[in-house]
């Protein structure tokens, strides 16, 4: 499945910049295909990468493209539907700047929010936060700030399977192409995994397994670690085990207390997933499986 706004929901240009996304069995012609399609069109490639997996014998692609011409996705999109067929492609196209609709969801850890919020607010992420959800209140006057409304969801164990459905109603009614797990500590049920599939990137700290469940940088500090990072990953019904999109890691030393090393996992948490929601909003992400081809 690739990542992208739906067609009705992305913003056309009479002419301009697209974007196009492709995967498919890996066989000879598919980049002449391509560019052909585009040169008839007078297409004009800006950007162009491609990745063939041995390992799993597939073909991906994507190509930024200016168009000179009175054009708009919809009939490119439509005009490229025998191209694709021909090969047996999935693919997307659409405006290069067309924002992603965002849902944030949030607890009581507030660093990936408010980097997200910042972000998105001076245009150095191409988001629209359509609506922020939490499962406390913590978060309320930093969302009010940017001029949004939180939408409270308690969750609780008689209350999950509600919560969960007033979750994806609010999902629904923003028209939400991405949904951010930043820092949502609630497990979500397979089913709404299985919703979410392909649009939702939890971000969690690199000690799993190793430290599991309450406060895990305390836990670290008691082992002395001097490594501390964060995955960024699309959700899946296993638990913290869904495509990875992005790590990093920095190193501390025997001089952090736990203070600092909690401050610093926070910092590598929000910069990590900060990367990922831009690479998914610029459609630079194509899953392959159980992992994912990043065009950085």
């Amino acid at each position: 499945m690739l990542l992208a706004p739906t067609a009705s929901d992305t913003a056309d240009a009479p002419s301009g910049d697209f974007v196009l996304i492709l995967s498919c069995p890996d066989r000879p012609g598919i980049v002449h295909a391509v560019s052909g399609f585009l040169l008839e069109r007078g297409g004009n490639i800006v950007e162009s990468q491609q990745f063939g997996d041995q390992l799993t014998d597939r073909f991906f692609m994507r190509i930024d493209f200016v168009v000179d011409q009175p054009t708009s996705a919809d009939s490119l999109r439509a005009d490229f539907a025998a191209v694709a067929k021909r090969f047996e492609m999935d693919f997307e196209l659409w405006g290069a700047a067309a924002p992603y609709r965002t849902v944030i969801m949030v607890s009581k850890h507030l660093h990936c929010l408010n980097d997200l919020l910042f972000r998105a607010s001076t245009g150095a992420l191409q988001i629209e936060v359509a609506a922020v959800v939490s499962n406390h209140l913590d978060a309320e006057p930093l969302v009010r700030s940017y001029g949004l409304e939180l939408h409270h969801i308690p969750v609780t164990v008689d209350t999950k399977a509600d919560a969960e459905k007033r979750l994806m109603e609010v999902v629904d009614e923003s028209r939400a192409h991405l949904v951010v797990l930043a820092r949502y500590m609630q497990v979500l049920s397979d089913d709404l995994c299985r919703q979410l599939s392909g649009r939702a990137i939890n971000i969690h700290h690199s000690f799993l397994p190793s430290f599991k469940g309450a406060r895990p940088y305390h836990q670290a500090f008691d082992r002395g670690v001097k490594l501390v990072g964060a995955t960024a990953h699309y959700v899946t019904a296993a638990l913290d085990e869904g495509p990875i999109i992005e790590q990093d890691v920095v190193r501390v030393d025997h001089t952090y207390d736990q203070d600092q090393l909690v401050a610093a996992g926070r910092d590598v948490e929000a910069q990590v997933l900060s990367r990922a929601v831009r690479w998914h909003s610029q459609s630079r992400i194509l899953l392959n499986g159980d992992r994912t081809v990043v065009f950085r």
